[in-house]
């Protein structure tokens, strides 16, 4: 069973059992994906990994909505989008942590033999190979810079 197919089962339940929350994100999720899968100049069929890109991208805007709703003062907004996100953050996978990212770049960088910054480009596209969906792009990049700076 697909993601997309594994999230369209789940939604059926959520309707089932009339769990509102889970009901309107995944409805936003194959909304989503479908948006995604008819985007540019032919359909094409999403494959699980592009569907992680597209709940990836939904996940955050979730972040970023909660920030914008608790700098507003209104923390119940900012609640619903935090629920939301912990609903979505189920079909991502597990998001590495500081310290085992930082052991992935230092292994890459010294098998891949990149320890200048003219090196960045090939440095990031081997540690984006090692890492790809769990971490944030930014947060590699950052790394990489560090270790070969």
């Amino acid at each position: 069973m697909g993601l997309l197919d594994q999230i369209r089962a789940d939604l059926t339940a959520a309707m089932k059992s009339k769990d509102k929350l889970t009901v309107a994100t995944l409805r936003s999720v194959v909304a989503a994906v479908q948006e995604a899968e008819v985007a540019g100049t032919s359909a094409t069929t999403l494959d699980d990994e592009q569907v992680q890109k597209v709940i990836a991208a939904q996940a955050k805007r979730r972040v970023e909505a909660a920030e914008a709703f608790e700098e507003g003062g209104r923390t119940e907004k900012a609640a619903d989008e935090r629920a939301e996100l912990t609903i979505l953050e189920q079909y991502l996978p597990e998001q590495l942590d500081a310290d085992a990212l930082a052991k992935i770049v230092d292994r890459v960088l010294a098998d891949g033999g990149y320890s200048t910054m003219a090196d960045m480009g090939q440095a990031m596209k081997a540690v984006n190979a090692e890492v790809a969906g769990k971490a944030e792009g930014r947060i590699v990049a950052e790394l990489v810079k560090s270790h070969l700076s």
